[in-house]
């Protein structure tokens, strides 16, 4: 049903289930196969570009559930959860995997492994993994713009609540699952969502495991919906629904969710980070960067203040002598003051920027001192992501570089190539060799053709 409405459908989950349940993989339009294996690519690398770091080690010495399920870059078999678990806050660890435009979701490290779980369980073809993977992505999306900032307003990460509907109907358009165990599919969904922002206080490690959750829980929820275990049909506009427990500000408007199915496709509006940061840093970085091609000093640099969204603020900017002094590694990436500086200072701000020995560098952290911020009643966020910074010199001259859009993002999109060039440095970052990489790369871009995903148990070492 191309607009993605039925006679006999009711609730918003009816009517979405409908479609799911109709999409035929054969029907996907190139740009929107395109842009799920773009998504799959940059999922893998990041993968494995986590699989050593502390964080990774500690979720896998807690999971005690085993099978023939693949953790990307880890030698062991795990049930389909776990390998959704592991896979989904692998690619989320380190904040380098693509999001949104709309609303900051990051649908490939919740939708990729929670669908790559359930293929490789139950025996399912690269083609209905790809109509998963392009089936819950089109979902997140689609929700987040529905949300817009209301969720985060509310203390929770869009990421993490929004991610679990997405995983639930990702893994059941690979399943092909009937409408009506979609509906119970994403009823269940609604109560197995969490996940608060709190982790910016301190710059603690919850966001990380956030898509990993979120993924094994919609693959869950799936599998209970599969097997007649019901949820409520209006998890997402009834009384004590969704949106009631998550954006109690929110007055949804479900249109962005629902209109034009089949038809339109968001997927095709996905951002893919250049920068292993927060999102709505990645402009800021990119107006650093440009400024130390002008040939000045740090040391030349009296003060930088940058345009900033007021919605921002309270997890890019503030508290500002914690944000100029960041307390961790993971916190410097919610730092906008501090990804301006190194991204002055490196010229980049990939992985290697964000570590111990970084973050406590006194030039680095001399010049994050001199940023700060004035808020810009205009900004267009969160529909754009733009970027801003004033630099004023000790001589006086002043320097102001602005950045209309993402780059990344749909106006200025990466390609194909960049993206295989970011998976590859990845996968060696994470210790693997450029041929072991290839051969990941591969058999990413081969997805569709394949009739089973048994071949992913090559890429457990």
């Amino acid at each position: 049903m191309g607009d993605g409405s039925t006679a006999d459908a009711h609730s918003v989950s009816e009517t979405l289930s409908h479609w799911l349940a109709g999409l035929d993989p054969a029907h996907i339009p190139g740009s929107v196969r395109d842009a799920a294996i773009d998504t799959l690519i940059d999922v893998a690398g990041l993968a494995v570009a986590a699989r050593k770091t502390d964080y990774m080690e500690a979720l896998i010495a807690s999971w005690d559930g085993d099978g023939p399920c693949t953790a990307l870059g880890h030698g062991a078999g795990f049930d389909a959860a776990g390998a959704a678990m592991i896979n989904g806050t692998a690619a989320h660890g380190e904040d380098f995997d693509n999001t949104f435009e709309g609303c900051p979701v990051h649908t490939g490290a919740v939708v990729v492994p929670a669908v790559l779980a359930a293929a490789e369980r139950y025996g399912l073809g690269g083609d209905r993994a790809l109509a998963g993977i392009a089936a819950g992505i089109e979902v997140m999306c689609r929700l987040g713009l529905v949300a817009g900032t209301h969720i985060h307003s509310a203390g929770f990460h869009p990421t993490a609540v929004l991610g679990t509907f997405a995983a639930a109907a990702g893994v059941g358009v690979a399943l092909g699952l009937p409408a009506r165990a979609l509906v119970d599919a994403l009823g269940i969904s609604g109560s197995m969502s969490s996940g608060i922002i709190e982790y910016l206080a301190e710059g603690s490690w919850t966001k990380r495991m956030h898509a990993g959750w979120a993924a094994q829980s919609g693959l869950r929820a799936a599998l209970l919906g599969q097997h007649g275990f019901t949820g409520p049909r209006t998890v997402f506009e009834g009384e004590h629904g969704f949106f009631f427990g998550f954006a109690p500000a929110l007055d949804p408007d479900f249109a962005p969710l629902l209109d034009g199915l089949g038809v339109s496709w968001e997927i095709e509006r996905l951002a893919f980070k250049p920068f292993a940061c927060g999102t709505m840093t990645q402009p800021y970085i990119d107006c650093a960067i440009e400024l130390k091609g002008l040939g000045i000093a740090p040391d030349d640099i009296a003060e930088i203040t940058c345009e900033a969204a007021e919605r921002t603020l309270h997890r890019l900017w503030e508290p500002l002598a914690s944000k100029q002094r960041p307390p961790s590694p993971y916190g410097a990436k919610f730092s906008t003051p501090y990804c301006v500086a190194v991204g002055f200072l490196d010229g980049d701000a990939g992985l290697a920027q964000f570590t111990d020995d970084r973050i406590s560098d006194s030039a680095v952290l001399g010049l994050a001192a001199k940023v700060r911020y004035r808020v810009d009643p205009d900004n267009e966020y969160p529909s754009n992501y733009t970027g801003h910074l004033k630099a004023t010199l000790k001589d006086g001259t002043v320097h102001e570089i602005r950045r209309p859009h993402l780059r990344g993002g749909r106006r200025q999109p990466l390609t194909r190539a960049d993206l295989l060039g970011k998976f590859t440095l990845n996968a060696i970052f994470g210790g693997w060799t450029e041929d072991q990489a290839g051969r990941l790369a591969s058999f990413c871009e081969t997805l569709a053709g394949r009739a089973d995903l048994s071949g992913l148990a090559d890429f457990r070492g």
